[in-house]
């Protein structure tokens, strides 16, 4: 555990944490999101629900190759089926479909086990750190896409934060609303595989965002 001035820190990623330090040092004092892409061959950037990548093992250390069937598709995609009036009950949908994924993917590469955080699970096999939740509910979110599913939602490069008050360095996915352009965050790590994830406005992510014990409030604004 990192103990950051005036309270500690869960948990972080390794790999963004090493990433960040060279500019870090320069902007302790200021809460920052730099938009992160993806950067390695072997991650697929245009996933299908028959061809995708998965990430695991921490910082992409392991990354697979698997497919679901249509009908396989079709159950876990329920929640986005039918149109949905506005932005914040796609979000909501948008969660339910994301923990759905992991549940199904956890299946196929042995990662249903994997713990929210870093230390929970630290040591057992199957594990996630937030490069590879960002990474993998990116490209959860880009088979939505495909599909054509997302109407009020675009979805963006990974964010990741760092400064004094935002905590030690962390990633998510994003999307952008259509309508208004607000983005938000994504954010699966902090919960067990098939948990939904967080979905909260970028703005308050990046100022260092942890879900409280009440995990359900404000969760998918």
């Amino acid at each position: 555990m990192i103990i950051w001035p005036d309270r500690p820190i869960r948990c972080h990623c390794w790999q963004t944490l090493i990433s960040k330090v060279s500019t870090g040092l320069l902007l302790l004092a200021v809460p920052a999101a730099s938009a992160d892409v993806f950067v390695r061959d072997d991650i697929i950037t245009a996933p299908t629900y028959n061809h995708f990548s998965i990430c695991y093992e921490h910082t992409c250390q392991q990354v697979v190759t698997r497919s679901l069937s249509q009908q396989e598709w079709l159950e876990i995609t329920v929640p986005l089926s039918a149109p949905l009036p506005t932005a914040g009950a796609e979000r909501a949908a948008i969660a339910v479909t994301v923990g759905n994924m992991e549940t199904a993917v956890g299946q196929l590469t042995g990662t249903g086990q994997d713990k929210g955080g870093n230390l929970a699970g630290f040591g057992l096999p199957g594990q996630m750190d937030c490069i590879d939740e960002s990474t993998n509910t990116t490209t959860y979110l880009r088979m939505l896409v495909d599909n054509g599913l997302l109407k009020h939602h675009t979805v963006l490069d990974r964010a990741t934060r760092f400064g004094l008050f935002a905590g030690a360095p962390h990633t998510t996915a994003v999307i952008r609303e259509t309508g208004t352009g607000q983005r938000f965050a994504v954010d699966s790590w902090f919960f067990d595989n098939g948990h939904a994830p967080a979905i909260i406005t970028l703005r308050q992510w990046k100022s260092g965002w942890e879900p409280d014990e009440d995990v359900g409030e404000n969760m998918h604004e």
